[in-house]
């Protein structure tokens, strides 16, 4: 089992080191899901954001999920070699 999880352990992708093209991805893919908010049955229910004209969970919702894509993309451009 512990030969398995070594064998493995080399296949998996190395993180990149923190640039301003990383920044852009995960800023752009959080602008993205802001942008998304537009589609959420509910976007203004809780309290509001005071320049945003969606609430504060829908706010934190997109933007962990904006961090969530953008970490794919970063993880996901790294493994191919592109970043």
């Amino acid at each position: 089992m512990i030969s398995y999880l070594l064998s493995t352990a080399a296949n998996v992708p190395v993180t990149p080191m923190w640039t301003p093209q990383v920044a852009g991805i995960i800023a752009g893919s959080s602008i993205v899901s802001l942008l998304l908010t537009t589609k959420i049955k509910y976007p203004n229910i809780g309290p509001k954001m005071p320049l945003v004209p969606i609430s504060i969970p829908a706010f934190v919702g997109a933007m962990c999920f904006g961090h969530i894509l953008g970490i794919g993309i970063v993880l996901g451009l790294t493994n191919i070699g592109t970043l």
